[in-house]
C-alpha cells in the first residue's frame, strides 16, 4: 500500500469532519447544473468535490462560501451523496486556519459573545415578548416552548412575523412560553459557516437550558432552528418533539380550533424555505392552511417543492453581499409575479428578508407584498 501524502491525509481527516460521502461522488457533475447560481454566476460544486477527493490541492477557498447549502443538488444527487454536509466540513476545516470571510466574522463574534448573530444584547433578547404578553415558559402551565428564532428580538420586520405567530396560537388555544436571555441561537447557520466549535457551545447551552425549563416540546418560526433542533441536538442529549409553526397551524384548522373567517381576496403563491422542503420534506401543511383561507386564489410557480429556487440567505449568505441581479431573491420575485401572484407567502424569516430586500428594487414595490404564512393566517381571524 502506498504512503499517505499530505493530501490524502486532509481528504481522510474531511471524512472525520462529517464528509462521509466523498467517495461515493463519480462526477457526473448533477450537483453543478443543479446549483441555483448557475442562472447568475456558476458555482462548480462538481470542482469542489473532486479538490476534496484529492486532499485540496491548489485549493484557493474563493467559491466555497458561495453554497447556500439549500440542497438542490443534494436531492438530485445519483449516488445519494451528502453535499450539504460535504461543504460544511470543507468550510470546517478551512476555518480553523482562520481563512472564514471577512463579512462572516462579524456575525460568529457576535454569536460567541451574545448568542445571536446580528450584534444585538443577549439581555434584549425576547424582550420584545413583554410587549406581546408572551409569558415566559413554565412546564406546569404550557404545552410547548415557543422559539422565535435571533431575528425577532433584533429584526422589526420580523417580529412582525413573531407577533403574528402569536395571535395565531393564542386563537387556537395553545400554550405556550418562551425563554429567557439564556437561550441562545440555534447554531445552524454558524455550523454550515464552518464554526463546528461555536455550535456545539450553543446546542450544549440550550440543551441544558431545555433541560433545566422542562422543555419537552418545541414551536419553530424558524426552519433553521426547527431542522437544528429535531436534526441535530440529539447530539447533546436533547429529546424534544419539534415542530415548525406551519405543522402547528394546519392542525389547529383541522381539529376546528383556529377559523379563519375574514375573506382576504388575493392571489397567493407559495415559497418552499430549503431547510422546511428540501431538507425535512414538509411541504403539503402550509398548503393545507393556505387552502384553508378564506378568499385566496393559490397558484403554484413552475419551480415549487423540490425543485423551488432558494432565496439566497442560507449558509451563511445572509450576511454576505451579494450584487442586484445575482440574488436568488431577485429572480423569484418576477416568478411569483409571472403567476398573477399579488402575494408571495413563505415560512421563513430569511426568506422574508430577502424577499422584502428585492421587493425594494422592483419598478414598483406595490407590485408584490411579502408575507409570511403566520401574517396572512392572523389577518383572516
Amino acid at each position: 500500500m502506498p504512503a499517505a501524502t499530505p493530501f490524502l491525509e486532509v481528504a481522510d481527516a474531511l471524512k472525520e469532519y462529517g464528509a462521509h460521502d466523498l467517495d461515493l461522488c463519480y462526477q457526473c457533475s448533477t450537483c453543478t447544473g443543479s446549483c441555483p447560481w448557475s442562472f447568475v454566476e456558476p458555482l462548480n460544486i462538481r470542482r469542489l468535490i473532486r479538490l476534496a477527493q484529492l486532499g485540496l490541492p491548489g485549493y484557493e477557498g474563493e467559491d466555497l462560501w458561495k453554497c447556500t447549502t439549500c440542497a438542490s443538488c443534494q436531492v438530485r444527487c445519483p449516488r445519494g451523496v451528502a453535499i450539504v454536509d460535504l461543504v460544511r466540513s470543507t468550510r470546517a476545516m478551512i476555518g480553523e486556519t482562520g481563512l472564514i470571510p471577512q463579512s462572516l466574522r462579524s456575525a460568529l463574534g457576535s454569536v460567541k459573545g451574545e448568542g445571536n448573530p446580528w450584534n444585538g444584547k443577549r439581555e434584549e433578547r425576547n424582550a420584545w415578548t413583554e410587549s406581546a404578553g408572551i409569558p415566559r415558559f413554565d412546564p406546569k402551565k404550557h404545552e410547548y416552548l415557543l422559539s422565535a428564532c435571533c431575528m425577532p428580538s433584533y429584526d422589526k420586520r420580523s417580529r412582525r412575523i413573531a407577533d403574528a405567530l402569536w395571535k395565531v396560537l393564542q386563537a387556537g388555544g395553545v400554550r405556550a412560553g418562551v425563554l429567557g436571555p439564556e437561550e441562545s441561537c440555534c447554531g445552524e447557520a454558524v455550523r454550515k459557516i464552518g464554526d463546528e466549535g461555536t455550535f456545539t457551545s450553543l446546542g450544549k447551552s440550550n440543551a441544558a437550558a431545555f433541560e433545566k425549563a422542562g422543555v419537552r416540546k418545541v414551536i419553530a418560526l424558524s426552519p433553521h432552528c426547527y431542522h437544528t433542533f429535531k436534526n441535530e441536538y440529539a447530539a447533546f442529549g436533547v429529546k424534544v418533539e419539534v415542530h415548525h409553526a406551519s405543522e402547528i397551524m394546519q392542525r389547529l384548522i383541522f381539529e376546528g380550533k383556529l377559523k379563519p373567517h375574514k375573506k382576504l381576496d388575493r392571489t397567493v403563491t407559495w415559497h418552499d424555505p430549503c431547510y422546511l422542503g428540501r431538507h425535512n420534506d414538509i411541504f403539503d401543511a402550509p398548503r393545507a392552511v393556505l387552502s384553508a383561507l378564506p378568499g385566496v386564489t393559490f397558484r403554484e410557480m413552475f419551480r415549487h417543492k423540490k425543485q423551488s429556487l432558494c432565496c439566497g440567505g442560507g449558509g451563511g449568505r445572509m450576511w454576505m453581499e451579494t450584487k442586484r441581479g445575482e440574488r436568488f431573491s431577485d429572480l423569484r420575485l418576477p416568478e411569483a409575479m409571472a403567476v398573477g401572484a399579488s402575494v408571495l407567502a413563505t415560512g421563513c424569516p430569511y426568506c422574508v428578508n430577502m424577499f422584502e430586500d428585492s421587493r425594494l428594487g422592483l419598478e414598483r414595490e406595490d407590485a408584490i407584498q411579502v408575507r409570511d404564512l403566520a401574517e396572512l393566517v392572523a389577518e383572516t381571524l
